[in-house]
């Protein structure tokens, strides 16, 4: 494919979550750079934060790494250690099977943007530090379940 014209790349809005996480991520956007070039092994995407958006809720990934470079504004990553501002230019990048849950919140007044790249494993665990959810993906299917592996009804 080449170049790839990010102003005909389709906008992602919301989140796969269940409700109530949902709701959380409004203000968040993406736009789906890799799958729209065509690359199936690994995701590229580049994330977009309004002022008090979050990326996602807090989480780490048991089969897939991610690699994240602040392109605008400033996004604060959050870890088990504490918060830390990033800002443009600024890399982290988070192995597969550390515990470690991170997330970024825009805690500005301006839009704040990131590149994420992450590995494209045939089956994923997301677990979720601060709430009892996790997702299980295989074959495009989102199972949802509360970090003991019974079915998601809600929030305990």
């Amino acid at each position: 494919m080449g170049v790839i014209d990010q102003n005909n790349c389709p906008v992602k809005t919301g989140s796969i979550y269940p409700s109530p996480y949902d709701a959380m991520m409004e203000g968040r956007s993406s736009l789906r750079l890799g799958a729209t070039g065509g690359l199936t092994q690994f995701g590229a995407n580049l994330v977009i934060l309004q002022p008090g958006a979050v990326s996602s809720l807090r989480h780490w990934h048991q089969h897939e790494d991610e690699f994240v470079m602040v392109l605008l504004g400033i996004c604060t990553l959050v870890q088990d250690a504490g918060a830390t501002d990033m800002h443009p230019g600024d890399c982290a990048a988070f192995k597969a099977g550390d515990p470690d849950g991170h997330h970024f919140i825009n805690r500005t007044d301006t839009e704040a943007r990131f590149l994420v790249v992450g590995s494209r494993a045939p089956r994923e665990v997301a677990t979720y530090s601060d709430v009892d959810f996790r997702v299980e993906q295989a074959g495009g299917v989102n199972t949802f379940t509360h970090k003991d592996g019974t079915a998601w009804e809600g929030p305990r």
